[in-house]
């Protein structure tokens, strides 16, 4: 299997998809992997460009580090994998706290690599509520999360899985396969990793980051994700990018790599090639 070493000596699993073509480079949610792309992987490299998904450290076939898993970390991994494999003229496509880790990327190591960048249902600007965040979601609700994964982890993916990501508690079904695979992804994630991973995606604030961004960005957010809600996430985000575009999908959840596959594939096409 194909992997990069990092500084620290972790290795970052990665596919590589469709070797011609302009490249792309997707980065997943938690506590998920490079698997919860390979759709629109696939999608674009039938048309025409070169698909890239790696594995977080601490998430599916990467090391499971006990220390790095925090976004600065992340965003130097994935710095490594860029300038390994020479990426150029690249789209960044990251979803939930893949976009977190692109945004960091951008602010850590700048734009020269860079050509676009899609925000899938991402969790900048800044999830967790504060004095000069008022706007985000208190902090016990990451609490209980991490109570949550202390406690039975297993369980905790299932709920997420049967209940808000995919708004499957909403009576918007997905298949029971789509649910098992969030839950198999997410089982594969090193414990030590998925638990620090829940203060990366909440706590890090991104709004630095998210005034560096000089490219053409779109962000895609569901009217109804329960996960980084549309007026955390998406709306504001959009408004710190210069020139950013915002799409909603309205009445649409979290988990739109699955439940809205093909008109993702549709814009996020119709965005690299535009």
């Amino acid at each position: 299997m194909p992997f990069v070493t990092t500084e620290d000596g972790a290795q970052i699993f990665y596919k590589d998809w469709g070797v011609e073509g302009s490249p792309v480079l997707l980065s997943h949610g938690w506590p998920l992997n490079a698997d919860a792309w390979d759709a629109a992987a696939l999608f674009l490299a039938h048309h025409g460009h070169r698909a890239v998904a790696h594995d977080r450290r601490g998430h599916g076939r990467s090391s499971q580090t006990w220390h790095g898993n925090e976004m600065n970390t992340y965003a130097d991994d994935l710095a490594t994998l860029i300038e390994t494999l020479d990426l150029r003229d690249l789209t960044l496509i990251g979803h939930s706290t893949g976009g977190g880790e692109l945004v960091r990327y951008i602010g850590r190591h700048g734009t020269s690599r860079v050509a676009k960048l899609v925000l899938v249902g991402a969790v900048p600007p800044l999830m967790v509520q504060g004095p000069d965040n008022p706007e985000g979601l208190p902090g016990t609700v990451f609490d209980e999360m991490r109570a949550a994964e202390v406690a039975d982890r297993s369980q905790l993916y299932r709920d997420l899985a049967d209940g808000p990501f995919f708004g499957h508690n909403r009576d918007r079904a997905v298949s029971r396969g789509v649910r098992d695979a969030f839950w198999a992804q997410s089982m594969s994630c090193g414990h030590r990793g998925a638990y620090e991973c829940i203060a990366a995606f909440s706590a890090t604030d991104f709004r630095a980051d998210l005034a560096a961004i000089d490219v053409p960005t779109l962000v895609i957010h569901g009217g109804d994700d329960q996960i980084v809600p549309l007026g955390v996430g998406g709306h504001r985000t959009a408004g710190l990018i210069p020139g950013a575009a915002l799409t909603v999908y309205d009445g649409r959840p979290h988990g739109l790599p699955d439940t809205d596959r093909d008109r993702l594939h549709h814009d996020l096409l119709e965005f690299i090639d535009g």
